[in-house]
């Protein structure tokens, strides 16, 4: 059996877009894309979605709680899974929150440092550096996110010179799913169908 471990906040979690702040929507199973890899990558392949909203690279949110910090629980969620044939990595949007006050370089070290610690760890055979579908500063998380779409410029391109420097597998989000403009950060659920489907065939060369 193939493992297969989606290491990401509410994107992968499924969360639906909010209305208002704090909402707990969720899409349906089946409709997330960690759902829709598994669908179409078949029998043999065991995804695991990791997801938790708010989920940062490497930071403590003082303001949402939870541990939010990814560095933090990385060790212990690898080691709860293992061993692990691929690890799916989708962070740093909650990065681009204005508390935050990051650059995309510095989004792109931490996702960096996620990738080495995952390698420490031995227990991951291999790795796809994911880069996040862009945000918007629009909706009701527009006052969240204020300044993002000016801090994330060039963050894919950043991340994919981290999966090339790594020696990992990369995929671009953004390149076939938008986020919502009910709240500018999640996607409704064309996107996470779209994310799975197109996804499958970079797992694939990740795990040749």
């Amino acid at each position: 059996m193939t493992v297969i471990l989606c290491y990401g906040d509410s994107n992968t979690h499924g969360t639906a877009p909010m209305a208002a702040p704090g909402g707990q929507d969720r899409h349906p199973k089946g409709r997330r894309w960690p759902d829709v890899l598994a669908a179409e990558l078949g029998e043999g392949v065991e995804v695991i979605p990791e997801g938790l909203p708010g989920r940062t690279t490497v930071h403590e949110d003082v303001v949402e709680g939870g541990c939010r910090d990814g560095a933090a629980v990385l060790q212990a969620v690898l080691n709860s899974h293992r061993p692990i044939d691929l690890m799916i990595l989708m962070l740093g949007t909650n990065d681009l929150k204005s508390r935050f006050s990051v650059t995309a370089w510095e989004i792109a070290r931490s996702v960096e440092r996620l990738v080495l610690m995952a390698k420490a760890e031995g227990v991951v055979r291999r790795i796809l550096v994911v880069a996040p579908v862009p945000v918007r500063e629009i909706g009701s998380l527009a006052e969240v996110f204020v300044g993002a779409e000016a801090r994330q410029a060039g963050l894919t391109e950043l991340l994919r010179a981290v999966a090339e420097r790594q020696g990992c597998g990369f995929f671009d989000a953004g390149a076939c799913a938008v986020v919502s403009p009910v709240d500018g950060v999640h996607m409704e659920e064309a996107g996470h169908i779209a994310i799975g489907h197109a996804m499958a065939a970079a797992v694939r060369d990740a795990l040749a």
